[in-house]
């Protein structure tokens, strides 16, 4: 599909991506990345390398519903889609293909395009948009550099004044290595797709070979979140691109020489190879060596050889290589051969990190046989085989004779095969495929993928319908690891002769044969793929490939090897290191590269408010679904029995003609090598027809519709059949089915597992039927083939087992009972079940956690269902007297499911008796309406609230756009704030409060809590009267007096408290201002501590009659401490009988602001600014723990005084604390005369008249601060 890039640059800048049908638009957020160099930013990164990402909007939509008119074409060219994002130097940059070649062909409609031009488009800066030095030229003129690239008239190389930063990038991805299919899934082999996919699914695609995983994951994360149509539409617009790395080609066949002949049509034959380099432990030769710690080993190539005929018969074989998984170095040399190689962990270290490699090779491929290629002679080398053949025999994939397990049975095997020494001989490389007698039988083993066109009729809207399409007959079981030291000229010869077997094995099945032209367009094909791999991991085209093609080695080919070494040479010691950088750029590797992160400010709300919205359109629907599992034991005479007491149980009326039937067979062929070799669905078919006409005669009789076939599965011996209601069929779609063998080699190959998945309404169902490993001590490989089909059998977009709502496994799972037979023959004469299960070995495993996780298996509660005399309910009584076991079992999993009944049959023509489940499963059916209607108006309601503040909308860029999506995070709390949205300024409001009191005599409510949140009865205000004397207005306080300070309205000892709130809250505590009291206002019953301003001033004219408050002297302790300097800078406050009664740190000695001579008394308060609460207190605290003074202890008995009885400080009290001195003046030298008395020779040069104002400050203690 053509692809057009636009580019807009005011009022920001955008690129768009349109195809006919639909726009991706990008606009860079520049307010995300402005503060990436702040201390106060965000660290976290994707892939957390301590730096922020960048961010940028993005939207997709119908072309129809976006403004295109301020776009320009980018150039003239149109693209093939988008590799994703990258930022390099700061600046994010959109890849695009902007040219490619279709190069290979699989099956028809099945194409692979070879990249050969990418552009990098900047999306926040238009200084790259000139440049053309970066263009490849198709066209050789003379100002193109060695490697095609445009450098200008006049110009070398390097000399342009502004050289594009991804220049490098541009030449990697544009050197023809990378691959891409918009018609299938390319990161996976043949055997592992499904040839349903419409389309490809970018989410579903194999890491592992994905070399732009790291660019393309930005927009898979925003694909994930647009709705199902939107994904649809995503995908078919083919936009989103996937690329492979490594070499791709299809050869034709004509009819003359194709093996497989066609005497309908003339069409050629086609024979493909893919390999694909995993991108996992990429780089050069000389930086990329061994294993690393997750199992993952330098140029791990996977190699696909296709043959396609035009009947429809499709056969794939796969083959790996990769180095030798241990830790080992080499560093380069200008001298060929003398690499120093080394070991650099020991062999306990390195054993975890290969069981991984292998476990991984083992779960993808099955068992593996490894041939090693190292030379017997190179002490490197003999060193590397010596650790290598270690590490196979210590691991766990071979159990070893201890445990009794033959040697057919080890998933790793091992053939050395020394090329250099075999081909050293007067026969050459000729020699090197008497490989073949070493793994003949692991070839015959392994098998291979083998896939033909059938015919299938489908009753669809009354008429038939006849539709063709590809039916799985075998499967690969296993595969060939080769190596050699570099993986590249030694192993590339072997894989095409091991290539080569796997293709005869497959014609001679046929009956079938090959002439030479066929052969030696296959060596072509594999010398063209050694020489693309070698120029990826080495620099230069593979040695040998000579031989490879023409099948004899020239005096040319000689040659060419010595070139390519010496170029070899140069390339790894001079230009790896550049090229491996660039590897890492470009899989996002490199310290601090900074990811891209997109965002859509419409549809991620929308997705969001759908999902918790998903009430509003979803209901729920009860269906019934009865499954049945049964070994036929090859048997065919049971076709024609009753089958209802298994499909058709005395259950509950409900269970009755369930909505749908699954019902598995096991051995329904008699397993032979023949039949192993091939699938028959004739015996199939006629149980399927056997199982209809026993559900419709069901049906028929409680009046339901009739049942209809949905899909049938078959693999060797193993096949399962799903049946539904005629009146369900309208609710079901998206029917797959897949295979998975789990069989090692020849005859153990007759296991595996048939799945068939559907969605019903809008719930998820799968069906396994499943022939695990027999043999009584066999339940570790059963567990492993277990894991070996859970993990992978995929459907269609790489669904696996796991990613269903409801998943229902039935088979013979061939667990046995650990009891001797004549214990289990005494158990089930009595009837006792329970001891007879707690030593079953499915339970055993199950509840250790060694298989089928979060699995459920209803209570058994009848007798073992393995294995009876045929025709009798006689357990076996043959000469090998097998055990009785429970070896047919139906188990479950899904929060959606309840089983009803579970119980076996009493039918006698097999050895196994079949059983049966039933079950409730509650479905979700979706109302995609009123669905559709909803989000339709939830996109407009938030388009209005975002307005064009978004990808593709004109408004100027602001703040703002950062705080889009993120509301509050619960009903009630404001939104998020940024430093331009402040929630508590909008809708005008002012920066601070501007709340007053009704009056002055009214106080914030000290019961109401403190969260303003918080709903509360109490009111905001409480009023407490004050007295004043004479009825004097209160002018307003000097400059910098104002001080608040703690005042306490419960003095319960004070006389005459007229406070109201005194005895409705003991605990009330304010914030406010001393009032103002008149001078001649004479106090009955003075308070000996007025109290203080902050500044450590004390008002003298204050009459204590007007709030009745007073302070009690502090009984802190100060014998322990030294004695403390006399500088001091501020006169700490005095501790009231309010600190005893609230348990609260003491407030920080103030600081002064004026001197004491400017407070004199003819500056009065101002009247009491608003006044501030501390948290209600309910109970009375215990008074706090003593402070430490610097001044003597105070005694609590002194008699207090007022100011007017102590006049000037003549006869002060000998115990009073001396005064806090003040620097700079005579204040310390006179006040250290007599514990604070002022001798009458005293002087003070700052205070006109300090004696008053000392006087008010004798009480004070002098505190050390904490």
């Amino acid at each position: 599909m053509s692809i057009r890039v636009l580019i807009k640059e005011y009022p920001h800048r955008a690129i768009a991506l349109t195809t006919t049908s639909h726009a991706l638009i990008l606009r860079h957020s520049s307010t995300s990345t402005e503060h990436n160099g702040s201390a106060n930013h965000s660290q976290t990164s994707l892939n957390g390398n301590g730096t922020a990402g960048a961010r940028a909007m993005v939207e997709f939509s119908k072309i129809e519903e976006v403004d295109l008119t301020e776009y320009r074409p980018l150039n003239m060219v149109n693209a093939h889609g988008t590799l994703g994002l990258i930022t390099v130097n700061g600046d994010i940059f959109l890849v695009v293909v902007n040219g490619a070649s279709k190069v290979a062909t699989i099956r028809p409609g099945e194409t692979i395009q070879r990249i050969h031009s990418v552009g990098f488009y900047c999306l926040n800066s238009s200084n790259y948009d000139a440049l053309l030095n970066d263009e490849v030229n198709p066209y050789p003129t003379d100002t193109v550099d060695d490697e095609g690239f445009e450098m200008g008239f006049g110009k070398g190389k390097g000399e342009s004044p502004l050289e594009h930063p991804c220049l490098a990038l541009k030449k990697l991805l544009s050197s023809g290595t990378f691959y891409y299919s918009s018609d299938f899934d390319l990161t996976r082999r043949l055997q592992d797709r499904s040839s349903d996919a419409a389309t490809v699914s970018i989410d579903s695609l194999d890491a592992g070979f994905l070399w732009n995983s790291y660019m393309i994951q930005p927009l898979v994360d925003f694909r994930s979140r647009l709705s199902p149509r939107e994904k649809e539409g995503l995908d078919a617009s083919g936009i989103l691109t996937s690329a492979i790395r490594g070499f791709a080609l299809t050869i034709t066949i004509p009819s003359s020489s194709a093996p497989i002949r066609t005497s309908r049509s003339g069409l050629p034959s086609s024979m493909t190879l893919i390999s694909r380099l995993s991108c996992r432990r990429a780089g050069t030769r000389f930086n990329a060596r061994g294993i690393d710690d997750d199992g993952n080993v330098a140029n791990f190539v996977e190699t696909e050889t296709i043959y396609w005929a035009p009947s429809g018969v499709c056969f794939s074989y796969i083959q790996v290589r990769g180095s030798v998984p241990i830790f080992w170095e080499q560093q380069t040399s200008l001298m060929p051969g003398q690499q120093k190689l080394t070991i650099t962990r020991s062999p306990e270290a390195t054993q975890p990190a290969f069981d991984k490699h292998f476990e991984n090779l083992e779960l993808s491929y099955g068992a593996i046989h490894v041939v090693n290629l190292l030379s017997n002679e190179k002490p490197n080398e003999v060193e590397l085989t010596h650790r290598y053949r270690y590490h196979i025999r210590n691991s766990p994939l071979n159990f070893g004779d201890e445990k009794g397990f033959s040697k057919e049975h080890e998933l790793i095997k091992l053939t050395e095969y020394d090329f250099h020494a075999e081909t050293r001989g007067p026969g050459g490389y000729e020699m090197a495929s008497m490989i073949s007698q070493w793994i003949q039988h692991s070839a015959d083993g392994f098998a291979y993928y083998l896939s033909e066109e059938t015919e299938e009729h489908v009753r669809a809207i009354g008429q038939d319908h006849v539709i063709r399409r590809p039916t799985a007959i075998l499967q690969q079981e296993g595969v060939f690891r080769t190596n050699c030291l570099d993986c590249l000229d030694r192993t590339n010869l072997v894989q095409t002769i091991i290539s080569k077997m796997a293709l005869e094995i497959f014609l001679s099945h046929k009956g079938l044969g090959a002439n030479g032209d066929f052969w030696v367009r296959h060596s072509s094909m594999w010398a063209d793929n050694g020489d693309a791999l070698s120029r990826i991991y080495a620099g230069t085209g593979a040695l040998k490939s000579s031989f490879t093609r023409h099948g004899k080695m020239s005096l040319a080919g000689a040659l060419a090897d010595a070139r390519k070494s010496a170029t070899r040479m140069y390339i790894n010691n001079f230009a790896d290191k550049g090229r491996q950088n660039m590897i890492d750029m470009l899989l996002g590797r490199l310290m601090g590269q900074v990811p891209v992160h997109l965002y859509d400010p419409i549809n991620d709300y929308v997705v969001a408010e759908l999902t918790r919205r998903s009430a509003e359109y979803t209901e729920s629907e009860v269906v019934h679904i009865l499954v049945g599992t049964f070994n036929l034991n090859g048997k065919t005479h049971g076709i024609d029995e009753d089958l209802s007491p298994w499909l058709c149980p005395d259950v509950h009326p409900s269970q009755q003609c369930p909505e749908i039937v699954a019902v598995g067979f096991q051995e329904i062929v008699e397993l032979s090598p023949q039949q192993i070799m091939s699938t028959d669905p004739a015996r199939r078919q006629k149980w399927e027809a056997a199982v209809r006409r026993c559900l419709n005669a069901n049906a028929a009789k409680h009046g339901k519709e009739e049942y209809v076939l949905l899909r049938g599965g078959q693999l060797v011996g193993a096949s399962l059949s799903v049946f539904v209601r005629a009146n369900a069929l309208k609710l079901i779609k998206n029917v797959e089915g897949s295979l998975k063998k789990t069989g090692m080699s020849g005859i153990a190959g007759n296991k595996g597992a048939v799945a068939i998945r559907m969605e019903y309404a809008n719930t998820s169902i799968v069906f396994v039927t499943a022939h695990l490993a027999a043999g009584f001590g066999n339940y570790e490989e059963r567990n492993r083939d277990y894991k070996t089909i859970s993990h992978g059998l995929r459907f269609q977009r790489n669904r696996s087992i796991e990613d269903h709502d409801t998943v229902i496994w039935l088979g013979d799972f061939n667990y046995r009972i650990g009891l001797s037979r004549e214990k289990v023959d005494r158990l089930c004469h009595v009837g006792d079940i329970e001891t007879l299960y707690d030593n079953d070995q499915l339970n055993v495993n199950m509840v250790a956690g060694l298989t089928f996780p979060y699995y459920s298996e209803a209570r058994i509660t009848f007798m073992p269902t393995y294995k009876y005399d045929l025709g009798t309910d006689i357990y076996d009584t043959s000469e090998k007297a097998r055990i009785p076991a429970w070896c047919d079992r139906v188990l479950r999993k899904g929060d959606n499911i309840r089983q009803i009944n579970y119980d076996a049959a009493p039918l006698k023509f097999s050895d196994h008796r079949p059983v049966y489940a039933t079950f409730q499963c509650l479905i979700s059916k979706v109302d995609e309406k009123k669905k559709e209607q909803l989000s339709q108006e939830m996109y407009l309601q938030r388009r209005g609230v975002v307005g064009d503040t978004r990808a593709g909308g004109v408004m100027e860029e602001t703040d703002d756009e950062d705080l889009i999506g993120y509301d509050s995070i619960e009903p009630g709390l404001p939104p998020a704030s940024s430093d331009r949205r402040k929630w508590w300024l909008d809708n005008g409001l002012p920066a601070r409060s501007r709340v007053q009191p009704p009056s002055n005599d009214h106080f914030p409510n000290p019961n109401r809590p403190s969260n303003p949140f918080t709903p509360s009865p109490e009111p905001d205000w409480v009023d407490i009267k004050r007295e004043r004397a004479g009825g004097r207005p209160e002018p307003p306080p000097t400059r910098g007096t104002a001080r608040a300070h703690t005042v306490d309205f419960n003095n319960s000892s004070t006389q005459g408290s007229s406070t109201p709130s005194s005895n409705k809250n003991p605990m009330a505590r304010r914030l406010i201002v001393p009032p103002y009291s008149a001078n001649s206002a004479a106090p009955s019953n003075p308070s000996p501590n007025p109290i203080p301003n902050l500044d450590g001033t004390r008002d003298r004219n204050r009459d204590p009659r007007t709030t009745n408050l007073s302070r009690t002297p502090s009984n802190a302790s100060t014998h322990s401490l030294p004695a403390f300097p006399t500088r001091q800078l501020h006169p700490p406050p005095v501790l009231s009988n309010l600190s005893q009664q609230i348990a609260r740190k003491p407030a920080p000695p103030p600081i002064p602001n004026k001197k004491p001579s400017l407070l004199s008394n003819t500056m009065s308060p101002s009247p009491p600014p608003l006044k501030y609460r501390d948290e209600p207190q309910q109970s009375r605290p215990q008074p706090p723990p003593p402070r430490r003074s610097m001044a003597p202890p105070i005694h609590s008995n002194r008699t207090p005084q007022s100011l007017d009885e102590r006049g000037g400080g003549g006869d002060g009290d000998p115990e009073r604390p001396p005064l806090p001195p003040r620097t700079g003046t005579g204040l310390s030298t006179a006040s250290r005369g007599s514990h604070g008395n002022r001798g009458p020779g005293a002087v003070n040069l700052l205070d006109d008249d300090p004696g008053e104002e000392l006087e008010g400050l004798k009480g004070w203690e002098v505190l050390r601060p904490v």
